[in-house]
Formats: C-alpha cells, structure tokens, sequence
C-alpha cells in the first residue's frame, strides 16, 4: 500500500493524519507552509453588519481584535471554519457550503450590505455580490523548506498554492498520485503526475476516501 501525503498546514495536517489512521492509511505529514498571525487593526465594528471567515485560521489566529466583532453574525465557510469561530466565542454562526460563491450568495439573499472579511495573505478572488466587501489580513502562510519525498505516494493537495508549491519542488512527478480537493487545485498542479483526480465533493472526508482507494490501487 502506497503512503499518504499530507502537504497542509498544522493543525489541519495533524488532523488529516489523524482522520487517516482510523481508515487504516499510513500518513506522512510533510507541511509545505507554516500558518501564522499577523498584526492587524480592527476597524470600527458598527460599520459592519455581518463577518465573513473562509478559513478556520482566521478564527484561531485572529487574536484579542475579534473581540470586537462577537455581536455579528459569522457566515463560515465549512463545517471547520464555522466550529473554530465558535470556539472563538462567537455566537451567531451561520456554516455555509464549502465554497465561497454559495455562503455570499446566502449573506446577500440575507440582506446584508457591509461585510467584513477576515482573511490569510493569500487567497483566492472570487465574485463579490452586491454589498461592500471591507477585507483585512489576519494571518499568513510562510514557505517551509523543501520536505523530503522519498518514495511514490498519494498526495492530498488541500489548496492551489500547495499544488504549485509541490509541482516546483518534486523533480519527478511520475511515481506521485494527485487528489486535489477541487478542479482548480488539480488544474494549478499542472501535468506530469501519475494520476491526478478530484474529490466527490471539497471536503477532507471525500479526499481521505478517494486516497484510501488509491493508496491500496496504485501499485496493483
């Protein structure tokens, strides 16, 4: 049976490894970036009617500065995001779908006009409905160094920066099998791979079945 690759960053990757164990996958947890917080001033929290979170990280390393915006209610992208900004001490958490374009066509069919969008360095652009989208950095990815990948495996690629990452680093692509959480993660992985398929749906349940066929295929 062929490794598991976990490529994302802690604490997620920990917790795939672990989701992975209780499927009987052997994970090899090679982080291609570190997460962490920034500095960041939080505006003035009346301007706003309600706060967009993408990722659990803004929840988790927001910092002292959501304090300001508990009275809000949080549109989550995701069951995680959604369950970190409750453990953040927000109350009203509304857990959206796991892509964007759906929880902001929910927060416009709310009637929402100012949103204020919590957010990593890098991310991805998406279409903005009709309301003023106020966006402000609270963390980061930093770059790790190369990780060592000795042998063919089955990588999860959770982001499409992490593909990119992982198609500069590997010189030889040819014995890696890709499952990348979307299309457009799979497309920024680009050609090379020995296989590259995309998960039923974007979450890390669906990634973790489709690898636990692969791990146990791939060399048959």
């Amino acid at each position: 049976m062929r490794p598991l690759l976990i490529l994302r960053p802690e604490p997620g990757a920990s917790a795939t490894a672990a989701r992975a164990g209780t499927i009987g996958l052997g994970a090899m947890v090679r982080p291609l970036f570190e997460v962490r917080p920034v500095r960041w001033s939080a505006p003035v929290a009346s301007l706003f009617d309600c706060l967009l979170l993408t990722s659990a990280n803004a929840a988790r390393l927001g910092g002292a500065g959501l304090a300001e915006y508990r009275r809000l209610r949080v549109f989550a992208v995701g069951d995680a995001t959604a369950d970190a900004a409750a453990m953040a001490g927000f109350a009203d958490v509304v857990a959206g779908a796991t892509d964007v374009a759906t929880v902001t066509g929910l927060m416009a069919n709310a009637g929402h006009k100012n949103v204020l969008y919590l957010a990593g360095r890098d991310r991805t652009t998406f279409a903005v409905p009709p309301f003023h989208l106020h966006v402000v950095t609270v963390y980061e990815s930093e770059t790790l160094p190369p990780p060592d990948i000795g042998e063919p495996a089955v990588a999860m690629l959770h982001s499409a920066r992490a593909a990119r990452r992982l198609a500069a680093i590997l010189p030889r692509k040819s014995s890696v099998t890709i499952v990348a959480i979307s299309q457009a993660v799979a497309d920024a992985a680009g050609p090379g791979w020995q296989s590259v398929t995309v998960a039923v749906e974007p979450t890390d349940g669906a990634m973790l079945a489709l690898a636990a066929s692969l791990c146990k295929t791939q060399d048959d």
